[in-house]
């Protein structure tokens, strides 16, 4: 059974679980019209692979304005989500990953739910994040999720070897 619990001092190390690929099969194409956000999809013609490098996070320095949250099997964590201290209303979600042989099992959302309740206890209004617009199984997650489109950012890898990728903002009302 997976049980979703806060990453204290004693598990630190759990914060830094290895990232996985992860399947590129097409691209959310948002646009803005008449002051509301909607989203096309554009499949690719072969599916890829991509793999974010490791983070390395250091527990020490994140610890007063992050909040760590683990699903764990047994004692091994294999999933994670990073919520951060924001100037605004939402809570940023800087970081949501699941290991691959726990993908599509719930336990992301599992993560989300808990991160809606740390949220609401801290005075927030909801979460933020983005997710890369060609991460199309990310950003279809985090609609069926219940966020919306609040943003589009396509300057952000200009100059990086991500160039070409845009960022979508979605925010999640708790």
């Amino acid at each position: 059974m997976i049980e979703i619990k806060i990453i204290d001092e004693k598990r630190k190390q759990d914060i830094n679980i290895p990232n996985e690929s992860f399947p590129l099969f097409g691209r959310m194409i948002p646009s803005y019209i008449d002051e509301k956000w909607e989203y096309k999809i554009k499949h690719n013609k072969e599916i890829s692979e991509m793999c974010f490098p490791n983070e390395n996070y250091d527990y020490d320095a994140m610890k007063f304005n992050s909040v760590f949250i683990g699903a764990y099997d047994g004692e091994t964590c294999i999933a994670l989500a990073i919520l951060q201290d924001a100037f605004m209303k939402y809570m940023y979600l800087y970081d949501l990953k699941v290991s691959k042989k726990y993908r599509n099992q719930g336990v992301a959302s599992a993560l989300i739910q808990k991160a809606k309740e740390i949220c609401l206890s801290k005075g927030y209004r909801g979460l933020y994040t983005q997710g890369q617009d060609n991460n199309l199984a990310a950003c279809l997650f985090y609609v069926k999720s219940g966020f919306y489109i609040g943003g589009f950012d396509s300057n952000v890898y200009k100059g990086t070897a991500q160039e070409g990728k845009s960022d979508i903002i979605f925010y999640l009302d708790c």
